[in-house]
């Protein structure tokens, strides 16, 4: 029904331009047929001697006569007053003028974007809804201006277009070129957050005025191609935009490897640019909002091309562009809303008690009496238009599409960008996420890296004593300096994995950091410091990895092992000392065999006591010496029977035993001490050398010297830098006492190399203070820093190359992942503790055997318990049960004479305890057993 209702109207225009006198007759009919409808008046501000003034007014003029040709019936009739205004000055006489001669119920525009805020002001103060098509600073919400609506999309969901196309090509860095106006800057502060938000970092911001003049542009220009940053986002107005890609192209930064990107400002319109513009502007991408097609606007297209030569046959205008099928949808709104609303109200402004004549006279202005009714009607009205779909949400039009355009001729989508699902190739659900084939600057169809070198200024410290890390040659003759060292070999590998992963070439200018007189100009925090005051984009050394530095650079991956640690002299060799046979066992170990050997003498005897065995027999001097000489004379002379019993046997089974073991462990420790070069440090304690004032040293320069004061606690006082590995040698050699250092504290792949030299005499102790090792350093979000760090884990992950170079500078296995030294300084004697659970075994044994062998040493305890024990239970009189051992007979212990066999047997015979029932009196059976008792002891 609606094509056919088009297809009515084209006929009847067509009609009218073919037939004036049709026409003649049509107008004067028309004015009749106005006098009997409610006229409301409108305003529209803009210049149509402009493109986008040209387009609002022919599409305006077309919108009035095709909505009351559809709808002839309506009772109201829109009566549009076209106002031109150029400036600022004119748009807010125009509106004023508007109000108060014509009494305008609406007004549109306006067309600069800086009078948007006046003229809002001025429709709340008149309650006169601002309706715009054109471009207006976001900041100027419809949510806190309620007679101001937006007929144009969300500037907030094109900004989240913008860093999706982002963030698909991995594009953390961008340049931001937009004019300077309060609508440019609104509309970047939007960007902004939504860059910062998703990590995007902007690297430079150029703000262009709308009067800048050629000149000044290209010198923008020439300032932004010696930037890193190549990826750059324009937001300007299409005039100025026209100018910029001009001289863009002339000064060659729309080649390979560049990216621009337009914001919809500059999108909408381009195939409403001259032939030129968009020449100087192939390859370039835009987000522009999304125009559904129609039948409908085909037909419309036709119809407007027709009513442009009719209205303006010496335009330059040949297209119509999005921002005009706006100001046609706008126009059927306002129609509709109007229509809605004028039945019961009277169209007419409200003036003030004493009105001015004066059309500058704000003060004087009234108020509409439909204005109210008339915002809220329009906010309400929805119809499919044009455009798409008119629906207004907080004063605003809703669309949740744009389109992401590839400037070849007229702009070629190649992708779409929705709220729901991000970017895809069609607006279909089961689309890719991601972009069809993109023509880039310089008719490359491979995506840019976003980022270029175009020169690379990288400082280097100045390292006089450490050649094997970096060095540097000046050779005056030829004005040429050479780098040499561990760490630029490691740079120059990455730096070639680097230029081969992003297929550009980098050229490195090498600037070392000296002074005058050919030192180094600071320390290595100030070194680093030159980054952020952009002397330098990098800085390649002996740079350490630390968390104080990440305030002002970013490292890479580490290229070398870290940690810090402690040098110092070893001691004397022990192999030159009288008494280092007393060196494989601790002073306690020592007492613990002496004191083992005399508890097993001592045993021994106690259980040969009785025998006739004549080792243990004497004077008690005899004696005494046979206690302390048994255990080594059991030794000595093993196949000599030494004892009779066997219980005493299996003790001396016991000692031998453990004296086997003791010996080889021994033995063992004595050879370790006499063949191994034992390199025991002089100093292994800190607290040692804080409390007892002794001097340490460090590094000239690095960051070692704050280690020592802030963390380890030592005095600013007691440290001394150092500058080589001679002065090293020689404040070890030295010592504190002889204004030396005590001890050196270094990093470990110094201290490999210083080792590397002078093993002999040195070694490092104490714990190993875990760092990050060294890495290169770049500026803070350094696109570099990410490659960089990939090149180093592939160099390092290459180990025949990095053997390769190591070996180069630091001999054979200095750079392992261990040091060349042990850094214990624990002693290697044997300690007591060591054989404790032997000693335990040995004399838990000897007492059982003690025990067996000797019953009477527990027989008469227990027979005084039992006795003790029968006296609670019996009464006096009653029978005891005694236990009394036959009577030994008598020998001459004292005198050393020895039984004779048949006496020796009949004693062992009478050992046996008899017990027998006594009754009678209980007294005569005490004294039985006090007398048998006194026999045996």
């Amino acid at each position: 029904m609606a094509t056919v209702k088009w297809l009515f109207l084209d006929l009847m225009l067509l009609f009218l331009l073919l037939h004036d006198a049709i026409a003649d007759h049509s107008e004067s009919n028309a004015e009749k047929l106005t006098e009997s409808k409610s006229l409301v008046h409108i305003g529209a501000i803009f210049d149509p001697d402009t493109l986008e003034g040209a387009i609002a007014e022919i599409s305006m003029s077309l919108a009035i006569e095709d909505f009351y040709a559809l709808h002839p019936n309506y009772q109201s009739r829109l009566f549009v007053h076209f106002t031109t205004a150029k400036d600022l000055v004119t748009t807010a006489a125009a509106a004023v003028d508007l109000l108060k001669k014509f009494q305008v119920q609406a007004i549109i525009g306006p067309q600069i974007p800086a009078a948007a805020p006046f003229l809002v002001e001025l429709g709340e103060k008149a309650q006169v809804p601002i309706i715009s098509f054109f471009e207006t600073s976001p900041a100027l919400s419809p949510t806190e201006h309620p007679f101001f609506i937006r007929v144009t999309q969300n500037d907030s969901h094109q900004v989240k277009a913008i860093s999706a196309v982002l963030q698909n090509f991995s594009w953390h860095e961008v340049v931001l070129m937009y004019e300077d106006t309060n609508y440019g800057a609104g509309f970047i502060s939007f960007l902004v957050d939504e860059l910062q938000e998703n990590d995007i970092r902007i690297s430079h911001m150029s703000k262009i005025p709308t009067s800048a003049e050629d000149f000044q542009i290209s010198k923008e220009l020439s300032k932004l191609s010696t930037m890193q940053t190549r990826v750059f986002i324009v937001h300007m107005n299409t005039a100025l935009a026209s100018r910029l890609f001009a001289l863009v192209a002339k000064n060659g930064m729309m080649s390979k490897g560049y990216t621009w990107i337009v914001t919809a400002c500059l999108s909408n319109s381009l195939n409403v640019l001259d032939s030129e513009v968009i020449d100087s502007m192939e390859g370039v991408l835009g987000v522009r909002s999304h125009l559904p097609k129609s039948k409908e606007l085909g037909l419309f297209d036709r119809r407007w091309k027709s009513k442009l030569h009719s209205m303006k046959p010496n335009s330059s205008v040949t297209e119509i562009n999005i921002s005009g099928l706006w100001a046609y949808d706008t126009i059927f709104a306002l129609a509709k809303a109007v229509e809605k609303i004028l039945s019961p109200i009277n169209p007419s402004i409200v003036n003030p008690s004493n009105p001015s004549e004066s059309t500058t006279d704000f003060g004087s202005l009234g108020f509409s009496r439909i204005g109210h009714i008339l915002c809220n009607q329009i906010l309400i009205t929805q119809f499919k238009g044009l455009s798409g779909e008119f629906h207004l949400v907080n004063g605003q039009l809703e669309s949740s599409v744009f389109e992401i355009v590839n400037v070849i001729g007229t702009g070629r989508v190649v992708g779409y960008w929705t709220s729901e699902k991000g970017l895809a190739q069609t607006l279909d659900l089961t689309s890719k996420n991601d972009l069809k084939q993109i023509i880039w600057p310089g008719d490359s169809t491979i995506a840019p890296t976003g980022w270029a070198i175009p020169s690379l200024v990288v400082g280097t410290p100045v390292r006089l004593g450490f050649p094997q890390f970096l060095s540097v040659h000046e050779d005056g003759d030829l004005n040429k300096t050479t780098y040499t060292g561990f760490c630029m070999e490691i740079f120059n590998a990455t730096l070639e994995i680097v230029e081969e992963k992003l297929g550009m070439k980098i050229h490195p200018q090498l600037v070392p950091y000296e002074d005058e007189n050919g030192e180094m100009a600071g320390t290595y925090d100030e070194l680093l410091y030159q980054i952020k005051l952009k002397k330098f984009d990098a800085v390649v050394g002996d740079i350490s990895i630390v968390a104080s530095r990440t305030d002002y650079v970013e490292f890479t991956l580490p290229y070398s092992e870290s940690g810090v640690t402690m040098l110092v002299p070893v001691k004397r060799d022990n192999r030159h000392n009288m008494w280092i046979f007393l060196k494989p066992w601790t002073w306690d170990l020592w007492l613990a065999v002496i004191i083992a050997c005399i508890f097993i003498a001592l045993i021994i005897r106690t259980m040969e006591h009785q025998t006739e065995n004549s080792e243990f027999g004497g004077s008690p001097r005899r004696q005494l010496g046979m206690i302390f000489l048994f255990p080594f004379y059991a030794m000595v002379i093993p196949q000599r029977e030494l004892v009779v019993k066997d219980c005493s046997k299996f003790v001396l089974v016991i000692w031998l035993w453990l004296a086997f073991i003791l010996m080889q462990s021994y033995t063992a420790s004595l050879s370790s001490i006499l063949t191994v070069d034992q390199l025991e440090p002089t100093f292994a304690d800190l607290k040692k050398l804080r409390t007892e004032s002794h001097f340490v040293g460090f590094q000239s320069g690095s960051f070692v010297e704050d280690f020592l004061v802030k963390q380890l606690n030592f005095s600013r006082n007691q440290t001394r830098p150092l500058s080589n590995f001679g002065e090293y040698k020689e404040a070890l050699s030295n010592g504190s006492r002889k204004g030396g250092v005590s001890a050196i504290f270094e990093e470990i792949p110094y201290i490999k190399v210083f080792l590397k030299k002078y093993s002999s005499k040195y070694t490092t102790a104490g714990p190993i203070y875990r760092t990050d090792g060294l890495g290169f350093a770049f500026a803070k979000d350094s696109p570099l820093v990410s490659h960089f760090s990939q090149a180093i884990l592939l160099v390092r992950e290459n180990q025949t190359r990095m053997d390769r170079i190591e070996k180069k500078y630091f001999g054979e296995n200095v750079m392992t992942p261990t040091l060349a030294r042990s850094i214990s300084s624990e002693s290697s004697s044997l300690r007591a503790y060591n054989f404790g659970g032997l000693f335990i075994i040995v004399g838990i044994a000897t007492l059982l055997a003690l025990l067996i062998s000797e019953r009477y040493i527990w027989q008469k305890p227990v027979s005084l318990v039992n006795k003790y024990l029968t006296s609670q239970k019996s009464p006096s009189n009653e029978v005891e049960l005694v236990a009394q051992p036959t009577t030994l007979p008598e020998t001459d212990i004292a005198g050393g004479h020895s039984l004779s066999p048949d006496q020796a047997e009949d004693s062992g015979n009478s050992e046996r305890t008899n017990f027998g029932h006594i009754s009678g009196d209980t007294s005569a059976g005490e004294d039985e057993t006090e007398n048998a008792e006194a026999h045996h002891s």
